[in-house]
């Protein structure tokens, strides 16, 4: 393993990999720091670039933008009191309050050690847990497989804000999008209508592009007219801090760092279930367990270093579950599938022992790319505060022009593009109506995989009982029905008397 260790560390510290981690964390700081320019998008728009690299160079260049990402957001939600990424919402409970008290520098680092110190942390499962899960994985046939995707399905109980109906159609309509094409078994075509185009399949980027980005992007312009966020009232007061200061503060409150990495580590392995789970979640247990609670929201460092390092442990989790069985942890690890499959790899169990030099690399480019993020934010944190000022109307026209040359880019194809928009309206008129847009994206991404572990299954031993039958099978399938069964029960506690469901916040 040491052997594998210092082979990945090698690869990730040539210059030409290097250099394309480190654009990737400045990528997701400004990502982030931009209100409405998610770190999902930013991805998006970055993976284009990276389908002339090699797998390791391309990858790693995603995951810079990941870990970036999330720091990023800090910046708006401490300086703008607005969170800059969904994973940051409860961060500006108490990051906003201590920068409007004079204090903005403090609240900003806090934050920054705080993620770097639970990234870190988190990095330490992620290697074991990777290649434990991994391993386990490998003795699953069709069955487990089939039912573990069933059960991943399931999280879109979790993923409908308001309605579970609208979920479950949104995740339908994901999972037939993946029935155009070819079988993916005896290459027959399938509703492809005659098309050459779609005989391979709706281009998984050009989908994602479209219908998050696109309508997310729609949907934040619609906003416009509220105004452009002020920077805070202390604007003036300095941003310089004692980083010593700030690093004893964070160990000082080793317990809350500790807990608060695990939540988000958790939440990470969880598919689907995203950041801004994490960053809710581990505000509330660090309230929970605090002499002071009542003193929270009111500017104090408890909150920050809670929600901060369950952030950057979230991504952890997140690629555990990505490298370990192929399954996206979140819409960011969704699409670094999409890049990995592009560049000839399928991530799963087998990926880690058929590719242990990209996986370590992996590894190795997560803690660099964790570690780079201080030192890049502490550079360009002043500029960062001019981009983020620049009104979203102006960013949206460049945004989408890149996100239909990233289009493009997948094989030189107009039809990308017009597929594309095509989707980028669809997606569109789905926030419009209140359907949730991440369960069409995970239907889209488990389609195929339970198609074919379905088939598999009925091929080697045509008794549909041994789905049931099947101990871990049996389990994820039973886990599944109680998933959902839960998602009603909440839908039904948060229905107001009268039976009309409560009014919901989307972030």
């Amino acid at each position: 393993m040491i052997d594998l260790w210092l082979t990945g560390l090698s690869r990730v510290l040539q210059p030409d990999v290097f250099l394309s981690l480190a654009a990737g964390v400045v990528a997701g700081l400004v990502g982030g720091a931009i209100p409405g320019i998610t770190i999902t998008m930013t991805v998006i728009l970055v993976l284009p670039f990276t389908f002339g690299m090699d797998p390791l160079q391309g990858v790693a260049t995603l995951i810079g933008v990941y870990v970036g990402g999330e720091s990023g957001g800090l910046i708006t939600a401490t300086l703008l009191g607005i969170p800059g990424t969904a994973s940051t919402i409860a961060t500006t409970f108490d990051a906003y309050p201590m920068a409007r008290k004079g204090e903005p520098g403090r609240a900003v680092w806090l934050g920054m050690w705080a993620g770097l110190l639970g990234g870190l942390l988190a990095g330490i499962p992620l290697v074991i847990g990777a290649v434990t899960l991994a391993s386990l994985a490998l003795k699953f046939g069709p069955w487990e497989y089939f039912s573990l995707f069933v059960l991943t399905l399931s999280i879109v109980s979790s993923l409908s804000e308001q309605s579970l109906l609208k979920g479950l159609v949104a995740a339908t309509l994901g999972l037939l999008l993946t029935v155009v094409g070819s079988d993916p078994l005896i290459g027959a075509p399938r509703f492809t209508f005659g098309s050459e185009y779609l005989r391979t399949g709706f281009p998984f980027l050009a989908v994602l592009v479209g219908v998050y980005a696109f309508a997310q992007l729609m949907r934040e312009l619609e906003k416009r007219h509220e105004g452009q966020p002020r920077l805070l009232a202390a604007g003036s007061a300095s941003l310089a801090i004692s980083h010593r200061r700030i690093i004893r503060e964070v160990f000082q409150q080793w317990a809350n760092l500790l807990r608060s990495t695990l939540v988000g580590l958790w939440i990470g392995v969880l598919p689907a279930v995203g950041g801004s789970a994490a960053n809710i979640l581990a505000y509330d247990q660090a309230k929970k367990f605090s002499r002071h609670a009542e003193r929270f929201g009111t500017g104090i460092p408890d909150g920050i270093i809670a929600t901060e390092s369950a952030n950057n442990a979230n991504v952890a989790g997140s690629l555990i579950t990505m490298m370990a069985f192929g399954i996206p942890g979140d819409a960011v690890s969704a699409v670094m599938i999409g890049a990995l499959i592009i560049h000839g790899i399928q991530p799963g169990p087998l990926f880690i022992s058929t590719k242990p030099d990209l996986a370590y690399g992996m590894f190795s480019a997560y803690f660099l790319a964790t570690v780079l993020t201080v030192p890049i934010a502490a550079g360009l944190l002043r500029l960062l505060l001019r981009v983020v000022s620049v009104p979203l109307q102006f960013l949206v026209p460049v945004i989408l022009v890149l996100g239909a040359i990233g289009a493009y880019a997948i094989n030189n194809l107009m039809a990308n593009v017009w597929t594309f928009f095509f989707f980028g309206m669809l997606g569109y008129v789905m926030v419009k109506c209140e359907f949730p847009i991440p369960p069409l994206i995970l239907g889209l991404i488990l389609g195929d995989q339970i198609e074919v572990n379905f088939i598999r299954a009925i091929m080697t031993e045509s008794n549909p009982l041994l789905f049931l039958t099947r101990p871990l099978s049996g389990l994820f399938l039973i886990l599944s029905a109680a998933s959902f069964a839960w998602g009603i029960l909440q839908m039904r506690r948060r229905a107001v008397p009268g039976g009309l469901p409560a009014p919901s916040v989307r972030g």
